[in-house]
């Protein structure tokens, strides 16, 4: 019995220690969010103030350490989602501030998203495999298209606040209507017989087939619904830096 004792009072204190150790662990959405609400505006991201503060730089590292060391196996599909989403953006600053002073982060070939330059729940892998081959295909959620940001001046705002699983409809939801009542998702002509939607809703119009297609996602929104039989065409998508001065 007194041995029994000695190992159940060992195994006690293990997980004692265990728990208290992933109670002090830092939690990286913590970081995360005060990086969004210090650097991220609705006019974009403020890079030149984040890359000169050395602190703030290492607070972005830690958090992309965090999303590249996730274990995802355990988390809802919510959570997932929110996650990917967080990981996305996050690295997408980080990985600007490694291309800082730049004017656009697009080049010839598109390499700073085809590149496998980011490291996500254990994987390397390329920004398009974590858009186009994880989140797009397993989640099925044509608003995740407002909630990526690609770091250009065409590219739905960033929120300034980590995605979570249990307000993301929310979140999503607010950022589809922001994007779909702003010029830079849906531009009217003068006379009012066309509209400009933003690229995105070409580039990824299969996303948006059901529920009546792009314009089906608009009017659910806008609060002026196109008319219908209205003009749709695309607007040039502007590469240039999302930075805010």
């Amino acid at each position: 019995m007194t041995a029994l004792r000695v190992v159940l009072t060992l195994c006690c204190l293990a997980a004692m220690t265990a728990a208290q150790s992933f109670a002090q662990a830092p939690d990286w959405t913590s970081d995360y969010g005060r990086l969004l609400g210090k650097y991220a505006t609705a006019n974009g991201v403020r890079y030149a103030a984040l890359k000169s503060n050395s602190a703030d730089v290492q607070a972005l590292q830690r958090v992309v350490d965090a999303v590249a060391a996730q274990n995802v196996s355990s988390l809802g599909q919510k959570e997932q989602l929110a996650f990917y989403l967080n990981a996305y953006n996050a690295w997408i600053i980080h990985e600007v501030l490694e291309k800082y002073p730049t004017k656009t982060v697009k080049d010839a070939l598109y390499t700073f998203f085809t590149a496998k330059r980011i490291k996500v729940a254990g994987e390397e892998m390329s920004f398009n495999r974590l858009e186009k081959e994880i989140i797009i295909p397993r989640f099925k959620e044509p608003r995740i298209h407002v909630a990526l940001n690609c770091a250009s001046q065409s590219c739905p705002p960033l929120l300034s606040e980590p995605f979570a699983a249990d307000k993301l409809d929310g979140q999503l939801e607010r950022l589809s209507k922001g994007f779909v009542n702003s010029e830079r998702g849906v531009r009217l002509s003068g006379d009012g017989k066309g509209a400009e939607l933003s690229k995105i809703f070409e580039w990824y119009k299969q996303d948006f087939a059901a529920g009546g297609g792009a314009v089906g996602f608009v009017n659910k929104r806008r609060s002026t619904p196109l008319p219908d039989g209205i003009k749709v065409t695309y607007q040039e998508y502007d590469w240039a830096l999302n930075e805010a001065k």
